[in-house]
């Protein structure tokens, strides 16, 4: 009982909230800092009011959710976290989740998910697991990215082209379909507002000024669609689109101009004005895209800071990190907040405002509170096409097309299988999968290059010695490799021109010996016994543990073992001038 209390105090010990916002202030925290945190925070704030509601609605919500997500959790975590410049907030990455999940469960399950998410990333901080994300292999993340950055662009084709769409079908290829069936609908006026923005939005850089393109373009598209309302052709808007209903009673159309409300998850009525009846059964099913939120939030929030670190030259604290995401995500679903995690893009593009210090995502998160507050009926007039537009953009990043084409180019036939592979996966089933396959595949083929790479190599033995075959192994032997090694030293062993009656192994550059590599020793001693004698000379401490571990079976006993090989030689010597006993 004693050791489980002390090795929670450990895990708790090891976890220290707000260890980034007191970095940034020993190490002094000025007035110019400050006001380098508000430009920085007025700028990504600016890219995620837009942002927010367009991820918001690609997860089958109104729009508000998505900015209560970027007020409360971009505070909470931004000020508990371990990354100084991280940006949390609503991410594309989880559309391919959350979509699903609204459309089964509605409002309260995907807040419900996005609770239980949270305290899945908390355990993962308190059990530091941090570190674990870099295991998972390059081709593995570049391949589940692309492949939501593909069902992300698929989603926004409905709402680019205006098409009449009542429902959105569950797997990728019914959706393609019923986009490809709907093409006749398509409303060539949100079609013109769609295209204007994203022309702004991918040409906006070429004027090089400090203000970021993304308010610019969706405000050009507004003005686009206005005109087009005026000669009578009808654009889908956010006020079009979307009511609320609030707890007075009050109704209106586009997102209210009201503070996020506190309230239960599990309480939210559908729109049917049912109250789900939560109970075990209900909890177990949204486990699994719970657990997939966590994951991917953890993948997406460690690896921006750890880009973020490259950028800064600082260094993030990555379980602390994982407990602010988590507690971000369980207090934001009582504010109406979905799922948040730290946004490369919004993140890099505060390290490039200036940011220092935590602040900065504070004051982005109280710029989206002033749109709520004070601009709500303007950002009604904002029209899905355009929304569209932004996410499309954003799936084309998230892509990554320039880092696929430099790994295809650059590595081996095994990581292009698992890029491939992932990509696919992520695409017709869900990212889950991919992750899984993924990382079980790259792991697969990298046992295979290690055990192709351990290989015998013969050396010259003394002249003196007729009866003695030398080899020196190199690379590990572990349980991929040693059976085969083994089978073809005794393949070699038993075809040659004259009788063997001594193995000498150098083993100077065997690093690892397994339970697998002893077991296949043995049998490979047991064959020799009793007509041959095998030598093993310079191994080093891992390998030599092991065969330690396993004296006392009969096959170790009678391996001979030396410190060099002329040592072994000298024991080959030895053996060869003792007299013979006559039975």
């Amino acid at each position: 009982m004693l050791k489980i209390w002390f090795l929670d105090k450990k895990m708790l010990l090891a976890i220290k909230p707000f260890s980034a916002l007191r970095d940034s202030f020993r190490q002094g925290y000025t007035r110019k800092d400050l006001m380098r945190d508000l430009i920085a925070g007025i700028t990504v704030g600016i890219i995620a009011i837009p942002l927010s509601m367009a991820l918001a609605i690609a997860s089958g919500v109104a729009p508000q959710h998505g900015l209560y997500t970027a007020i409360v959790a971009g505070i909470v975590i931004a000020l508990l976290g371990g990354s100084r410049f991280n940006i949390s907030g609503p991410t594309a990455a989880f559309v391919v989740i959350l979509y699903p999940i609204t459309q089964q469960f509605g409002l309260s399950g995907l807040l419900m998910a996005t609770l239980l998410s949270g305290i899945i990333l908390v355990f993962l901080g308190l059990f530091r697991l941090g570190r674990v994300i870099e295991y998972i292999p390059l081709p593995v993340t570049l391949g589940f990215t692309c492949g939501i950055g593909i069902v992300i662009a698929t989603l926004q084709i409905k709402d680019f082209l205006g098409l009449t769409i009542t429902e959105m079908p569950q797997h990728y290829v019914d959706k393609v379909q019923t986009i490809f069936h709907a093409l006749p609908s398509t409303n060539y006026a949100d079609l013109a507002v769609g295209v204007i923005t994203l022309i702004v939005l991918t040409q906006w850089y070429r004027l090089r000024l400090p203000v970021p393109g993304h308010l610019p373009a969706v405000i050009l598209g507004t003005l686009v669609a206005l005109l087009f309302a005026h000669f009578g052709h009808n654009v889908a808007t956010i006020g079009s689109s979307f009511s609320y209903v609030l707890p007075d009673g009050t109704t209106g159309q586009g997102i209210p101009n009201v503070l996020p409300e506190f309230h239960f998850p599990w309480n939210i009525p559908t729109q049917q004005g049912e109250t789900m009846a939560w109970d075990f059964d209900s909890v177990q099913d949204l486990l699994p895209a719970a657990f997939s939120m966590a994951v991917l939030g953890a993948i997406e929030s460690l690896l921006s800071a750890v880009v973020l670190d490259n950028m800064t030259n600082t260094k993030h604290h990555s379980n602390n990190e994982l407990m602010a995401q988590g507690v971000g995500n369980i207090v934001a679903p009582f504010a109406g907040g979905i799922t948040a995690t730290a946004a490369i893009a919004r993140s890099t593009a505060n390290v490039k405002s200036g940011a220092v210090s935590p602040l900065a995502s504070v004051f982005h998160s109280l710029l989206v509170l002033g749109a709520v507050l004070f601009f709500a009926g303007a950002l009604s007039y904002l029209p899905l096409s355009s929304m569209a537009a932004l996410l499309l953009v954003v799936a084309w990043n998230m892509a990554n097309v320039g880092p696929i084409i430099q790994l295809v180019r650059r590595s081996g036939k095994n990581e292009i299988a698992v890029l491939f592979t992932c990509i696919i996966l992520t695409v017709v089933f869900d990212m889950v999968i991919a992750i899984t396959v993924g990382v079980l595949l790259a792991s697969l083929m990298f046992i295979r290059t290690l055990a192709e790479m351990t290989k015998p190599t013969e050396l010259a033995h003394p002249e003196d010695l007729d009866d003695v075959l030398v080899y020196r192994i190199s690379g590990p032997l572990f349980f991929a490799a040693a059976d085969n090694l083994f089978s073809d030293l005794h393949e070699r062993t038993v075809h040659t021109d004259h009788e063997i009656k001594h193995i000498v192994l150098q083993c100077d550059t065997v690093t690892v010996l397994d339970a697998g590599g002893v077991y296949a020793l043995m049998r490979f001693v047991h064959h020799m016994l009793p007509h041959q004698t095998l030598y093993m000379c310079n191994m080093q401490f891992q390998p030599l543990r092991a065969i330690v571990k396993a004296k006392d079976a009969p096959e170790i006993k009678a391996i001979m073992f030396s410190s060099t090989l002329e040592q072994a030689f000298k024991k080959i010597r030895r053996k060869a001038n003792e007299p013979k006993t006559v039975e």
